[in-house]
């Protein structure tokens, strides 16, 4: 009888453990100082979104976008041009980014640089949009790209270099911003800053 009540206790014991550890890391996850300065190598990890939008397989933009509705056209490094189709809040308070990569030179690109260049990020997610932020100004915080639990992000991966004249769709979900927030600034490396306007 002894040894049957000395079994439960440990399991107890450890299942108490198991959550108070569960709970740490969910908390240690979650702050935000919201520190605009902050450089986006060192960003830490978002807390994932609810529904995992294809974390770990190849992902790419939405069906829905209308490639004929232009928020804003941006240069990039090398005759590359980045098309923003869509900003839009998602319910679960996300705000997603669509639009399209175009190679407007005459030589083959890749996405070098586009993940930004946190080590993990990159790791996690080559050949990405990863690097992308947004800077709400009024609100001043700085947000990221959302990860999931094992780093990979909810934005476009698996990105192949870029021919001549051939352009990718790529798409980006981040924190949405609070609902007065109605614009923000989108940066995405080798590319220059542009302002958007949030729908939905």
């Amino acid at each position: 009888m002894s040894i049957r009540r000395t079994t439960r206790s440990r399991r107890v014991a450890a299942a108490v453990s198991m959550a108070a550890v569960l709970t740490l890391a969910v908390t240690a996850c979650g702050g935000d100082n919201g520190d605009e300065t902050k450089d986006s190598g060192s960003s830490s990890s978002s807390k994932p979104a609810e529904e995992d939008k294809g974390a770990g397989e190849d992902t790419s933009a939405g069906d829905d976008v209308d490639p004929n509705v232009k928020l804003a056209e941006v240069q990039g490094q090398g005759g590359l041009k980045l098309v923003v189709n869509q900003v839009k809040r998602d319910s679960g308070g996300f705000l997603t980014v669509q639009g399209e990569i175009k190679n407007e030179s005459d030589q083959s690109r890749n996405s070098a640089g586009w993940a930004g260049s946190e080590l993990n990020l990159v790791s996690k997610n080559p050949n990405s949009v990863a690097g992308a932020a947004l800077v709400d100004k009024v609100g001043k915080k700085r947000y990221y790209i959302l990860r999931d639990t094992e780093g990979r992000c909810l934005c476009t991966t698996g990105i192949l270099p870029l021919q001549p004249g051939k352009s990718t769709p790529v798409f980006m979900q981040f924190p949405a911003p609070p609902e007065g927030s109605s614009e923000v600034d989108f940066i995405l490396p080798t590319f220059g800053t542009a302002s958007l306007k949030i729908s939905g």
